[in-house]
């Protein structure tokens, strides 16, 4: 059976039928609503179910609505009763909806690197605050040994030949011990960030593979392709050791430096 014309209601027969709109139009009554120009299926638009031209095609305009203290009050209820809302929700919700995070390795590892760098930092001020109040007696010390090296040196001037032939001058202040007595009291020794300066003669040989700037006073400054000797394992993550270019000692990352 053959449908009706959307417009003219006639019967609509399949050589003149437009199948548009969820209608059927007659191929002349397919035209603008407005202008009444026929139309087609390349140039139509559709407006509620009605054809309409480029030109005459309905456009919706919005409406400016003006801050009057009505509006303004009914604002400030909506934005209240939101925030009454997000509080109700948020007391329902506490204490639930927690996600479980996985332990992965990557998320062990930055556990383990905070904790560690928590340790040291935590052990710098533990050093600071345990040498605070002796600072000054190490100060005097250090200030009594050059006199006390200065009575000692005329004394062994004198006698020049009791020194053997094979023993060499320039060993005698190395057999200074780290820390002296005088009289009972005994010289405290020097702090971690001062020890840190010598560290021994046996350590590793490293070069560095990527480039490194120092973040803290205790750190040290290299380069790609720089020598680090002397390198003496702290943790898993950090090495103490010397930059054999620069003549600077102090910590550096393990991931930054390879053995040779």
């Amino acid at each position: 059976m053959n449908p009706n014309c959307a417009r003219c209601c006639k019967i609509v027969y399949p050589t003149e039928k437009v199948n548009c709109l969820d209608k059927f139009w007659h191929k002349a009554c397919f035209h603008c609503e407005t202008c009444k120009m026929t139309l087609n299926m390349k140039n139509y638009k559709g407006y509620e179910k009605k054809p309409y031209c480029n030109a005459h095609y309905p456009k919706q305009s919005f409406t400016m609505v003006a801050d009057t203290p009505e509006n303004l009050r009914l604002k400030q209820q909506s934005e209240l009763q939101s925030q009454v809302r997000y509080k109700e929700e948020f007391e329902k919700n506490k204490g639930k909806g927690f996600s479980v995070v996985a332990d992965t390795p990557e998320l062990q590892r930055i556990k383990k690197t905070q904790d560690q760098i928590s340790n040291i930092k935590y052990h710098e001020e533990f050093e600071k605050s345990r040498m605070g109040p002796s600072g000054g007696e190490g100060l005097e010390c250090e200030r009594r040994d050059p006199q006390e090296s200065s009575y000692r040196r005329p004394q062994e001037q004198q006698q020049p030949h009791h020194i053997p032939a094979s023993t060499p001058v320039y060993q005698q202040p190395q057999q200074q011990p780290a820390s002296q007595s005088y009289g009972g009291y005994k010289e405290p020794a020097a702090p971690a960030s001062i020890q840190r300066s010598a560290p021994g003669g046996g350590g590793k040989r490293y070069r560095a593979v990527y480039d490194y700037s120092a973040a803290d006073e205790d750190e040290v400054s290299f380069q790609d392709g720089d020598t680090i000797v002397n390198v003496q394992q702290i943790d898993d993550g950090w090495m103490y050791g010397t930059v054999e270019r620069t003549g600077d000692t102090g910590m550096l990352p393990a991931n930054y430096v390879e053995a040779i």
